[in-house]
């Protein structure tokens, strides 16, 4: 059985609690943004004894403090603003011995332009004080989306899109766009070393979890229906008509993590940008009975012209009792995530991208994108995170 089929049916194998004897490292996984949605899987699976390309030694990255979770990774943790130059040039310089750089990290900005300059400064900053300083550096995995394809979000209806499915080979948009400047940046500061391989890996919407991401569309979607289990009200679906019945596609994080230390490792992957999804499609009405049934919520639907963030304004202290409550671990409603972001998701159909590619060059992991939604909102709940 390949490694991403077990993935695809089951969980990771081992567990860390058990006892296992030490393993010297075969490869070093240096994960830029680890406490994010794709961080926090790659943390979670490089450890583990079967994963390719190991045993793995793991540094993780990160700007705040190191989350107190329930499970702590074997992950060498490291807090580093990655925006300021010398914090990085201080923390990252030293870090010699790694072969692979895990870039899964990103910035919000209120312009694309700024979004441009930030995020393309970051990127860079790490690449030119790791890939100078890291003589066994073979393979940096950059990840960026399937906007890609679409453009910003301020460039929706201004500018033609590409026919879907959206396939790797499509040329850029003609708008301001940061994943077109992480691109650049990956390719000038990689190009400086002959040694070292690259790959890009577009997902769409991500299933997954992370302690402090507000991009976490899981965790936003459960804790809307506590409070609506909490309040006793109907789970109206916040978004468009549209959104509601047609076709979507979403990105399991741990799928994300797999596809992306495949490419670290298989030479077919080298310099080379792959779509990353989970294979199958969806459409909302469907899922968004599933989200009730987790909330034992009767009453649930499409409802013409409501809308999330007018009903999140005064929901901090239903959110208070629900923490309470539960137990759940300490967090305000605004730090739960930004409701733009759901009514955006939720808005209509999304341009649905090609696996194709990733499959002929020989990874073919899935998921069942049901399954991964049930499989997150339980994650979240046994975190504590959400009740």
């Amino acid at each position: 059985m390949s490694w991403w089929w077990a993935g695809a049916i089951g969980a990771a194998k081992k567990k860390y609690e058990e006892v296992e004897a030490p393993r010297t490292p075969k490869s070093v996984g240096l994960v830029i943004g680890v406490t994010g949605q794709v961080g926090n899987s790659l943390a979670e699976i490089l450890p583990v004894s079967d994963t390719p390309g190991g045993p793995w030694k793991v540094y993780g990255v990160a700007r705040r403090p190191r989350p107190n979770w329930d499970i702590n990774y074997p992950v060498e943790y490291v807090r580093c603003d990655i925006s300021d130059a010398e914090d990085v040039k201080t923390k990252l310089s030293p870090l010699t011995d790694v072969t692979h750089i895990f870039y899964v990290t990103w910035t919000s900005r209120s312009s694309e332009a700024e979004n441009c300059s930030v995020n393309g400064a970051m990127l860079r900053n790490v690449l030119s004080s790791v890939i100078p300083n890291a003589p066994n550096l073979l393979h940096v995995c950059l990840l960026t989306g399937t906007k890609h394809y679409d453009g910003p979000f301020d460039a929706y209806g201004k500018v033609q899109m590409h026919d879907a499915p959206s396939t790797e080979d499509l040329p850029r948009l003609n708008v301001p766009l940061f994943y077109y400047t992480l691109e650049d940046v990956l390719y000038e500061e990689a190009g400086k070393n002959e040694n070292v391989t690259w790959s890009v890996h577009r997902p769409g919407l991500i299933f997954g979890l992370s302690p402090y991401s507000m991009s976490s569309t899981v965790s936003m979607m459960c804790s809307y229906a506590a409070i609506c289990k909490q309040e006793g009200l109907p789970l109206r679906f916040p978004g468009r008509r549209e959104g509601w019945e047609s076709y979507s596609e979403a990105s399991d994080a741990d799928l994300i993590a797999e596809q992306q230390i495949w490419a670290a490792v298989d030479p077919y992957a080298r310099n080379e940008a792959f779509n990353i999804n989970n294979g199958d499609v969806f459409k909302w009405k469907h899922m968004w009975k599933v989200l009730a049934e987790q909330y034992d919520i009767e009453e649930y639907g499409f409802d013409e012209g409501f809308s999330l963030v007018e009903m999140m304004k005064d929901k901090g202290g239903v959110w208070d009792e629900i923490v309470r409550e539960n137990q759940l671990r300490p967090t305000k409603l605004e730090e739960v995530g930004m409701w733009e972001l759901v009514e955006i998701v939720l808005g209509g159909g999304a341009e649905l991208s090609s696996m194709n590619k990733s499959k002929e060059h020989g990874f073919v992991g899935f998921r069942n994108s049901r399954n991964s939604f049930v499989a997150w909102i339980d994650k979240a709940k046994a975190y504590k995170i959400v009740p």
